[in-house]
């Protein structure tokens, strides 16, 4: 059974977007994603977001993917949101996934914009919908023009919000007064999708975050969470602050890339990356660990 949720709150305030592990050879770790969700679990997170852009999700089968979010259930489900990545930019493919992770135990779905195909507004209106009626779980619309090439727009995403399971929105638009408005007229849970813009975006009415640096610094972003929430903005903005170069340094190149070699060095399970990711360089490595010594997190 899921942990419990609120309206305000669906899916809890800090989740991360987690990697998924491969063995040495490349096939699936499941063994390591337990270890790894619960490691996540017991660092503070509330959720865990599985089979999304930085789960590899383009090179990853519907089989492994059906697979992962039932081991990772299995080892966290009880004290933690597992939500399953289900989108993609074929419709159809959308709703089979979406179905298999409901059947494997997954309390809810993020669904990404379609790419590539750049679809009117009409047509992400049809196919979030789409989407939303295939099974009972509540999703989460994750916004990512960068990726996707087309931007949910304010009023779509308004839309949508009508539909009684489309209940947030994972933000990495980068447009602070288009969240300002869409969360304001929507309703939607709103969750920061940007990890650079995580405390600004709770500034405009965001609940919490989907992480990637969350791997490595879920304690210090549920203290900035804490220390917004409670009025205490000094103590909030000094957090992000010094997680700046964290911020920074994660995101100089693709950020599984960064967050796997990352896990590798602190003894956690990550494995290898699928093609066309490659690995760090070794002078990208050291950059890496000399952005987040800075933040004094130690590789």
């Amino acid at each position: 059974m899921a942990p419990t949720s609120t309206p305000q709150t669906p899916f809890g305030r800090v989740l991360t977007a987690m990697v998924t592990p491969f063995t040495a050879d490349g096939g699936l770790d499941l063994d390591g994603a337990q270890q790894l969700a619960a490691h996540l679990v017991d660092s503070g997170n509330d959720g865990l977001i599985v089979n999304g852009t930085t789960g590899e999700s383009p090179t990853t089968s519907d089989v492994e993917k059906a697979k992962l979010v039932r081991a990772v259930v299995e080892a966290v489900g009880d004290r933690a949101h597992v939500v399953a990545g289900a989108g993609t930019n074929d419709t159809a493919h959308s709703l089979e996934l979406a179905r298999d992770a409901a059947k494997a135990g997954a309390h809810g779905l993020l669904a990404v914009t379609p790419y590539y195909s750049k679809p009117p507004q009409e047509g992400l209106y049809r196919h979030f919908t789409a989407i939303a009626d295939a099974t009972e779980l509540p999703v989460m619309l994750y916004d990512i023009p960068g990726r996707s090439g087309v931007p949910i727009n304010t009023e779509t995403i308004v839309r949508l919000a009508d539909h009684p399971r489309i209940v947030a929105n994972k933000d990495a638009k980068g447009d602070l007064g288009r969240a300002s408005w869409a969360i304001a007229t929507s309703g939607l849970a709103w969750y920061s999708g940007d990890d650079m813009l995580n405390l600004p975006l709770l500034s405009v009415g965001a609940v919490g975050f989907v992480s990637v640096v969350s791997h490595l610094v879920t304690p210090e972003l549920r203290a900035m969470l804490d220390a917004h929430l409670s009025g205490d903005v000094t103590k909030a903005t000094e957090i992000h602050q010094k997680l700046l170069p964290v911020f920074t340094g994660m995101f100089r190149t693709q950020g599984v890339i960064t967050t796997k070699a990352a896990l590798a060095h602190k003894g956690l399970p990550g494995g290898p990356l699928r093609l066309p990711l490659v690995e760090l360089s070794p002078e990208e490595t050291e950059q890496l660990k000399h952005d987040l010594s800075h933040s004094g997190v130690q590789l």
